[in-house]
């Protein structure tokens, strides 16, 4: 009985000793870790899991408009049943922290958009930069098969979501690839988002803390998925 009480003892230690050393491991800013998290959980659908994210994140100073606008962003690559779903979530989180007489930040609302703003030009500056191109391409099968679809890629992904400044670029990408880790079946959109978050500023060392995050935090089947992802992207 000892020997048992001894072994499973040794068990709970080594695990959170490993679980605390691997917390201490990720070196990304808590308020990027909650991104994380929302954004994934956002995706997956799991909203008891998101409501804690929500309320980490609140916690950890990201605005109420931030959070607003990952869901805005998220639309475009989850769909809007999952992005309605976080936002409707978001409302009773907001109040009920209201109701408790914690005050949240309302934050930043996006500029007014450029002068001379044209939605399809603006998409394909942008396309360029996360592609790490200094034109945009052309040409591609699913450009050529179904027009249309490049046609919203552009002017509405890549020109109206990302024209809006609540969430600079580089965050924008970590909602990205936040989500498409998280879903089974996106590796090739997730190989492009990891060189598109590094053309827009994250780092080697972050992009492996991210995996780290998704690994603790999320879903450890969709981390190693998102490692193996990286590792061709950074070889």
């Amino acid at each position: 009985m000892y020997k048992k009480i001894l072994t499973f003892s040794l068990f709970l230690s080594l695990f959170f000793t490993n679980s605390l050393f691997a917390n201490k491991d990720i070196k990304m800013l808590d308020e990027q870790q909650n991104i994380i998290t929302i954004s994934a959980f956002t995706a997956t659908g799991e909203l008891d899991r998101l409501e804690n994210a929500l309320n980490e994140g609140l916690d950890s100073g990201l605005t109420i408009n931030e959070i607003k606008e990952i869901f805005a962003h998220l639309y475009a690559y989850v769909g809007f049943p999952r992005s309605l779903n976080a936002q409707n979530l978001f409302m009773k989180v907001v109040e009920n922290r209201k109701k408790t007489g914690k005050e949240d930040i309302e934050g930043k609302k996006a500029s007014p958009k450029p002068e001379g703003y044209d939605s399809i030009e603006y998409g394909k500056k942008i396309r360029a930069k996360l592609a790490g191109s200094k034109e945009d391409y052309t040409g591609a099968p699913y450009q050529v098969f179904s027009p249309v679809i490049d046609e919203y890629l552009l002017g509405h992904l890549f020109g109206d979501i990302f024209v809006r400044d609540v969430l600079d670029h580089k965050t924008r990408e970590l909602v990205t690839i936040s989500a498409l880790a998280s879903l089974t079946g996106t590796q090739g959109q997730l190989n492009f988002h990891f060189k598109a978050s590094m053309n827009t500023g994250l780092t080697k060392e972050q992009l492996k803390d991210f995996i780290k995050v998704i690994d603790t935090k999320v879903d450890s089947k969709q981390a190693k998925l998102s490692s193996e992802t990286l590792e061709k992207v950074l070889n």
